[in-house]
């Protein structure tokens, strides 16, 4: 009842302004990333807003409602109060053919999971760092609840910084006497044998599986660092044995890259695993150490694509500079040569032959890769302090992560080949 009386209100409020709150997105917006949260604000309260691609750094147009005024000035977001001549206007150029624009419409707050670890910590991940900053909800979900059915209750799913395969991120090597990775071992063996699985590989498998039918089935998925290239890995490794003895207890196969089959995959094609199980990298997907850039020349450039006829990937590039400081991770960058050739690329170190955000259909729904640990923490370490995103209220690196939460919002409008 109480939100019925609330959605009465803001519509009567709508109404008697006549005008709209347009919350910039270019260099003049002092925090970028809590605006999207306002956005999400808003939505949660039944009011549908405007995503003008393209337009001032992809800003958001929005009914004036006092109590999103009010919300903007709580949490430091830049504003205008325009008129409907204004607004009118401005929606004019923006649907004019000579324009690299569009109005997208926002309809619906997406709900929002993070498959994560019950022990995780939120600055552990970049993703939900910055859900935390801006405010926007999210449940955790890990293994018990995918394979109960909880996806079916979300429209969009992060992966956290999980190894698929079952090699607890390959890490046994430094660190198999730390608390901290026995402890992750413990976890995931206990929840497999709760789970009526022999091994963990097994239950990451299946879990990994049941992701795949979320997307088909309409799910937005996104993921970064390791969970990109090690859930293709799980994919294409199924009835292969690719983990070594002090991860499962057994030898893995003889001649493991023989065995994959890349049709299973989202993204990635005839990659050549890292047998030794004391290598901390998983595959030639990641050219985290071929790689020959400079902290100073690391940079990545997203696409300029075409608002009207590609909104989909127009919608996840959107930003206050096409140009991306570059960041490191377990999984750094994808090797171009290794991806297939539907998966459209919107982020890449042309020079350096590298794909750094990459996007593709899957059955009635998208997954949205894109790699490095964290856009503000160059070189993250485990132990490593959290980024205090206070310090970076306009990330560019950090908006790509709130254009994809944002995305499943939006009017549903076929996108044409």
């Amino acid at each position: 009842m109480q939100k019925c009386i609330l959605l009465l209100l803001l519509a009567v409020s709508a109404n008697a302004f006549s005008s709209s709150i347009l919350i910039h997105m270019d260099n003049d917006q002092k925090n970028h990333l809590k605006a999207y949260g306002i956005a999400y604000w808003t939505l949660e309260r039944g009011v549908e807003i405007k995503w003008l691609l393209n337009y001032r750094g992809g800003s958001f147009l929005i009914p004036y409602i006092q109590e999103v005024e009010d919300e903007c000035l709580v949490r430091g977001v830049n504003y205008e109060i325009v008129a409907d001549g204004q607004a009118n206007a401005m929606l004019d150029q923006i649907a004019s053919p000579s324009q690299n624009m569009d109005a997208v419409a926002l309809q619906k707050a997406p709900k929002i999971a993070v498959y994560s670890p019950p022990n995780s910590q939120p600055w552990d991940d970049a993703v939900t760092l910055v859900l935390t900053y801006a405010e926007i909800p999210y449940d955790i979900l890990y293994d018990e609840e995918i394979l109960r059915g909880d996806l079916t209750d979300y429209d969009w799913l992060h992966l956290h910084h999980e190894d698929f395969t079952g090699q607890y991120g390959k890490f046994y090597r430094h660190y198999k006497h730390m608390p901290w990775y026995q402890e992750e071992v413990r976890t995931n063996e206990e929840m497999a044998q709760r789970l009526g699985f022999l091994k963990v590989s097994e239950m990451k498998l299946v879990v990994s599986k049941t992701i795949k039918s979320y997307v088909a089935n309409g799910g937005f998925l996104f993921a970064m660092c390791a969970a990109t290239d090690t859930y293709d890995i799980a994919l294409a490794a199924e009835g292969v044995d690719i983990c070594e003895r002090m991860y499962d207890g057994d030898p893995a196969n003889n001649n493991i890259n023989s065995l994959l089959d890349y049709k299973r995959t989202f993204a990635f094609k005839d990659f050549t695993l890292v047998e030794d199980p004391y290598h901390y990298e998983f595959s030639d997907i990641d050219v985290t150490e071929t790689r020959n850039i400079s902290m100073a020349s690391d940079y990545f450039t997203l696409f300029d694509f075409s608002a009207k006829w590609d909104p989909v990937p127009s919608m996840l590039c959107q930003n206050h500079t096409r140009v991306i400081k570059g960041f490191m991770g377990q999984t750094t960058a994808y090797n171009k040569d290794l991806l297939k050739p539907e998966v459209l690329i919107m982020g890449e170190n042309k020079t350096a032959n590298e794909a750094r955000y990459i996007h593709g259909e899957y059955g009635n729904g998208t997954w949205t890769f894109y790699s490095g640990h964290d856009p503000e923490d160059y070189r993250h370490a485990v132990g490593d302090p959290p980024t205090d995103l206070n310090l970076y209220p306009n990330s560019p690196g950090y908006r790509l992560i709130l254009n994809n939460v944002l995305f499943p919002a939006a009017k549903k409008k076929k996108q044409k080949t």
